[in-house]
């Protein structure tokens, strides 16, 4: 069995993103624009005060200026109105030297998420949620941004040297944000797979993933892939992040995956940890398509 290190693998995708940045800004690479002193940028939106939302958008912050590109925060009540939610979007689309516009997800109810998410410019879309761009990737349109968790698990397969062309993957949850558009990645040209997504409806669900050459656990729900759900040799992917209860460590709680790790590791070929997995590469692939909203805003050749 080997454990996929997300942590050194997000490392090797922000190294390049550093690169990418700091010739950005020498100017080197340029097309058809001046790309002369250009410094990435990305504005990180957050409505109230959530303590994840909070910590998950300081990681983005910092991991940013360690890449060399620049970012900001803009904060919102809880009880911001529609209207100036929108208007500041707009005026962020409208900014030249804004390349990413990401909005911390979950808003409050009173706000339409996908009716948020769509405003935002699918140039500076460096999340991949808009409508555009999720068409694009149906398409297979280059150029399109894909989520970052989906797009960190096929980095996550590529560079462990995981076959997929023609193997039988399976995905266990259809959200937007990471079943759906995972099973368009794998699916698409270059990745070649066959793919079949799951869900909390789905019957005998240990019977479609005892078929899964490649296993890919999103459903938000701790320990449910068990080793009898799990063929030998299967490679997996565990991309969930539950917090259960834990009386011997000091926070009275852990994280733990999808996967019931323990068990299913032996029979794996591969396995993502649970934290140090595909969390990392998130952040990661974040910065990878902000440099490139940069880069093509300039006009750098292959961005």
């Amino acid at each position: 069995m080997t454990l996929i290190d997300g942590n050194a693998i997000a490392q090797e995708v922000l190294a390049e993103v550093k690169q990418r940045a700091a010739a950005l800004a020498a100017g080197t690479g340029a097309g058809d624009g001046d790309a002369a002193g250009v410094v990435p940028h990305a504005v990180f939106v957050r409505v109230g005060d959530d303590p994840a939302s909070v910590s998950y958008v300081a990681k983005k912050q910092r991991v940013a200026a360690e890449c060399g590109m620049r970012s900001t925060l803009v904060l919102f009540p809880e009880n911001v109105s529609r209207d100036e939610l929108l208007a500041r979007l707009d005026a962020l689309n409208a900014d030249p030297a804004v390349h990413g516009i990401l909005v911390q997800a979950p808003l409050p109810r009173h706000l339409d998420e996908t009716e948020v998410f769509n405003r935002i410019s699918p140039a500076k879309d460096v999340d991949g949620f808009t409508s555009l761009n999720v068409g694009r990737l149906v398409q297979e349109q280059p150029g399109a941004f894909a989520p970052c968790t989906p797009a960190g698990i096929v980095e996550l397969l590529r560079r462990s040297g995981v076959v997929t062309a023609g193997k039988r993957v399976v995905v266990v949850g259809r959200s937007l944000i990471v079943g759906k558009p995972a099973a368009l990645l794998l699916l698409a040209r270059g990745a070649d797979a066959t793919v079949t997504v799951c869900h909390s409806r789905t019957a005998d669900l240990g019977a479609v993933t005892r078929e899964a050459d490649i296993l890919v656990a999103a459903i938000g729900k701790p320990r449910l892939i068990t080793a009898d759900m799990v063929k030998e040799g299967a490679v997996v992917i565990d991309v969930g992040i539950n917090r259960v209860p834990d009386p011997s460590r000091k926070s009275g709680h852990r994280l733990v995956g999808d996967v019931d790790f323990d068990a299913v590791a032996p029979k794996c070929s591969f396995i993502t940890p649970v934290p140090g997995g595909v969390g990392p590469m998130t952040v990661a692939m974040l910065m990878r398509n902000t440099v490139a909203a940069a880069e093509r805003a300039v006009g750098v050749f292959g961005a």
